[in-house]
């Protein structure tokens, strides 16, 4: 169900138990050869593909493309909220719908830079509303939700940034937007100062502004990658709708 299509009377007339929704993403700079908004094109292709799955078992808000992009302002083209805007902002969004008397709400995240944001988000509101019961606050990004398919030719075995998985799914659904693909050379992900978490902007990694292996992509693989992130996604809010409101682990998934 989409949110913005209904009327109040019938969002009043939901189980308070219905998941909640709230996809995020990003307007922000994707290299040489992907749009700036590569990010909610892609998590809206995944809502899509999951929202008639699920038919009325879930109810979808609609994207926030605002993001928390800041590391790619060098690039022009990128619009990012402040940092603690963009904190005040996702939390705003589900108090609203804990007013409403939903319980159960996931951040569902389509860019790399909202996942600490998000995370953070969903700690202090479970500190904030500690006394209610059956409360169930979700951060997930999509890609996190399904291993990447077994097939050949697939060389990434995680998400970079404009990389062949995101150039692969915009190949699959809005080709016309890939920009010379087959040309851009790749910048391998490195592995910096891990496992300590460093402090980056995309300057200090990648000067045409995309990580991993862009000349790799082909549609095949984008949709393969966003079928198998869209099942993921089902997984999860299926595991949700579950969720007897007590118990600490989830149900197990569906096969």
């Amino acid at each position: 169900m989409d949110l913005a299509d209904l009327t109040w009377p019938t969002v009043a007339a939901l189980p308070r138990t219905t998941p909640v929704v709230i996809p995020i993403a990003a307007l922000e700079q994707h290299g040489h050869h992907l749009p700036l908004f590569t990010d909610s094109l892609l998590l809206g292709e995944v809502v899509r593909r999951m929202r008639m799955e699920l038919a009325d078992e879930v109810l979808f808000a609609p994207l926030m493309w605002l993001g928390n992009s800041h590391h790619h302002m060098g690039k022009p083209g990128t619009l990012s909220a402040e940092p603690r805007t963009y904190l005040d902002l996702l939390s705003g969004l589900a108090r609203n719908l804990l007013e409403h008397g939903f319980h159960r709400i996931v951040f569902l995240n389509g860019h790399g830079g909202n996942d600490v944001p998000a995370r953070q988000v969903v700690f202090e509101l479970r500190q904030a509303h500690r006394d209610v019961e059956g409360l169930l606050v979700l951060a997930a990004t999509y890609w996190n939700l399904a291993a990447p398919p077994s097939m050949p030719g697939l060389h990434q075995r995680e998400m970079g940034h404009a990389c062949e998985w995101e150039t692969s799914m915009v190949l699959a659904i809005a080709p016309h937007l890939v920009v010379g693909h087959e040309e851009v050379a790749a910048v391998p992900p490195g592995a910096g100062f891990e496992p300590a978490a460093r402090g980056w902007t995309m300057s200090d990694r990648s000067d045409p502004g995309h990580i991993g292996w862009p000349s790799l992509a082909t549609r095949e693989k984008g949709e393969a990658l966003l079928e198998a992130f869209s099942r993921g996604g089902v997984a999860l809010l299926r595991r949700m709708r579950r969720w007897d409101g007590v118990s600490w682990d989830a149900p197990a998934d569906e096969r």
